[in-house]
Formats: C-alpha cells, sequence, structure tokens
C-alpha cells in the first residue's frame, strides 16, 4: 500500500448520499420503503462491477454471476434447519444439515464469490475486448445453468424460500458503506493505481513492470467477494430468490446503472445505481399504473425498454455519465456553484 490517502470527500460524498437514502426510507410507508431498500442493495452491487471494470476497463458481463453464487450461499447456509429437509431434498449434507447467522452468512457470501472469481478469472484475465466481454457472457450463463439445474447446491428451478429476512435499512445502509469504502481503499492503493495505469496504456504499464494479468485478476477477485457479499445482502433483502433474478435483467439494470452514472468514477457508481433505482421504481409503479396529475399506465415491458433508450442516449450524449467520470470532491462543488452563479 502507498503512502498516499484519498481525500476523505471522496468517501464523504457517496457515503453522506447513501446515509442520506437509508434516512429517508425510514420516513416512508412500507411498500415504499422496499424501493429504498433495493437501491441500497444496488449500491453494493454496481460498486462491485465498478472496482473491477471502472478500474480495468475491461467490460464485463459476468459480475453477476458472483452476486447470484453469494446469493445461494448466504440463503442456503442461512435457511432453518426444520426447512431444508422439504426444500433441498437432495442437497450435499454440508448443505442440508447446517445453519448459520445472517452476519456469518455474509462472510460466506463474499468468500465464495472471491473464490469463484479467482477460478474463473486466472484464464479470463489474459482477454481484453470483445473476446472477455463474450468470455465472461459465458461465464454468467454457465452459472445460471448450474443454479437452475444442480440440485445438489440448491433448490434448482424451484424458489430458494424461508431465507431469514435480515437485511432491513441499517443492514442495507452498512453494507453500502462497507463496499463503498473497501473500493475507495483499493482504488487508492498501490494497485489500484498500477491496474488504471493498464487500464489507460497496457503496453507502456508492461514495459514500466507492471504485470498487467496479475493486477487484473487481484480486482476481479475483490469485485467478486464485493458481488458476492451485495448477493448476501440481495437473498436477505427479499427473503428467498430464484435463479431468474440474478440472470440477464439483474446484468442490464446494473449495468445501465454503471453507464448512466460514469464508468470512470466511483462517485458515478453511486450516483448511477441510485437514480436509475428511482427512476426504475418509478416505472414499475408506472407499469401497474399510478396517479402523477392524471393516471399513468405504462405497458408491460416498458421500464426496461424506457432504461435501455436512456442507456443508449447517455453512451451517445454524454459518454462519460452523469458524474463526467470525475470522483466526488469539495472544490469540484465548489467550481459548479461558481459556474452557476456566473450563469445567472
Amino acid at each position: 500500500m502507498s503512502g498516499r490517502r484519498p481525500p476523505i470527500a471522496q468517501y464523504l460524498g457517496p457515503a453522506l448520499l447513501v446515509i442520506a437514502v437509508g434516512l429517508l426510507g425510514t420516513q416512508v410507508s412500507g411498500a415504499t420503503e422496499i424501493y429504498f431498500l433495493s437501491a441500497l442493495v444496488s449500491v453494493s452491487t454496481v460498486v462491485a462491477i465498478y472496482v473491477f471494470v471502472g478500474n480495468s476497463g475491461v467490460l464485463s458481463f459476468g459480475q453477476i454471476s458472483f452476486v447470484a453464487v453469494g446469493a445461494y450461499a448466504a440463503g442456503v447456509m442461512s435457511m432453518p434447519l426444520d426447512s431444508k429437509g422439504s426444500i433441498l431434498p437432495d442437497a450435499f449434507p454440508l448443505l442440508r444439515d447446517h445453519t448459520i447467522g445472517n452476519v456469518a452468512s455474509l462472510v460466506v457470501a463474499a468468500a465464495v464469490g472471491g473464490l469463484f472469481a479467482l477460478i474463473v478469472g486466472m484464464p479470463l484475465m489474459r482477454l481484453s475486448g470483445l473476446a472477455a466481454g463474450i468470455a465472461t457472457f459465458a461465464v454468467l450463463e454457465v452459472t445460471h445453468n448450474v443454479l437452475r439445474e444442480w440440485t445438489k447446491i440448491g433448490p434448482g428451478p424451484g424458489v430458494l424460500s424461508l431465507v431469514p429476512e435480515t437485511t432491513g435499512l441499517v443492514q442495507a445502509t452498512v453494507g453500502a458503506l462497507l463496499v463503498i469504502g473497501v473500493a475507495l481503499a483499493y482504488q487508492w492503493s498501490r494497485f489500484g493505481r498500477m491496474l488504471r495505469a493498464s487500464r489507460e496504456d497496457a503496453v507502456v504499464a508492461a514495459g514500466a513492470g507492471i504485470s498487467v494479468l496479475r493486477q487484473r485478476l487481484w480486482a476481479f477477485v475483490l469485485s467478486g467477494a464485493l458481488a458476492g457479499f451485495s448477493g448476501g445482502l440481495f437473498v436477505h433483502f427479499f427473503g428467498g430468490l430464484t435463479v431468474e433474478q440474478v440472470y440477464l435483467e439483474l446484468t442490464f439494470i446494473t449495468l445501465a446503472m454503471l453507464v448512466v452514472g460514469g464508468v470512470g468514477s466511483l462517485w458515478g457508481a453511486v450516483v448511477g445505481a441510485l437514480v436509475v433505482s428511482g427512476v426504475d421504481s418509478t416505472l414499475s409503479e408506472a407499469e401497474q399504473g399510478i396517479g402523477v396529475g392524471f393516471r399513468l399506465d405504462l405497458p408491460d415491458g416498458s421500464r426496461l425498454a424506457i432504461l435501455g433508450t436512456a442507456m443508449a442516449l447517455m453512451l451517445v450524449l454524454r459518454p462519460r455519465g452523469i458524474t463526467g467520470g470525475r470522483e466526488f470532491s469539495l472544490t469540484w462543488l465548489r467550481q459548479n456553484n461558481h459556474e452557476g452563479k456566473q450563469s445567472r
């Protein structure tokens, strides 16, 4: 680790935003609180993806694989023992005959996500560009099919149910703050700086003695561990899940969050997760029909179509996202405030 320390504002900005969302969630009704919880869990997931994609510049469609294995690990291991016989009759004895608490299940989820990322990352981190995108998508597909068909590790195509619903506003907020802190610490470490150097010019970085493969692998494993942790938060939020909930739709939405916020910065990952979560929740309600001064009733499927259009427009009109790929800083705020006063 280097002696350099990140500006405290780079953590305080995202942290205060997350805390504000958590506090607002306590002021709303139970039905609306779900959307705030979902937004906070999304922050953990998107920041986990950012750790690899944002720092390496390598697009990965497979990070939700680590969310999936983390969610299943936490869910299976924390289910009540008296329920496992009926829900997981074919599971390995280690999974069927033991149960652990909430915090321990989150630790297991992170460990399983990181270990899985290490295994698949060792061959895949040699790839870049289109090849990396296709290979990581293949990991997502393989993971989805294994979880859906192998009843030795889960309920197969059925519902993983009766998982303790322990991810409330406090746990979701603390979890997001923890993921943000780890991501920022890595970003400002010697390893994070070496990886970003390879992102800018891999040939020059290699010439300076940086092992691009090794640095990508470290980030991939850390991203996998954080994604597994967020998967644990995810399953404890819903109290169960199916394999389809941690597959293509979640992959698309989380990547949209990263792109809209700004793939080049941690601040962008947090802002994008919260903004797109808010839009997504509103559109979900609109598909059921809501009153906004008039009756808004969108056709089913409009939500993903609108989000896809927004992501495409962002890539065309503002490819660096809402935040411009910049980290939060007090200087940046003062400059923006000064420019705003001048424009008036």
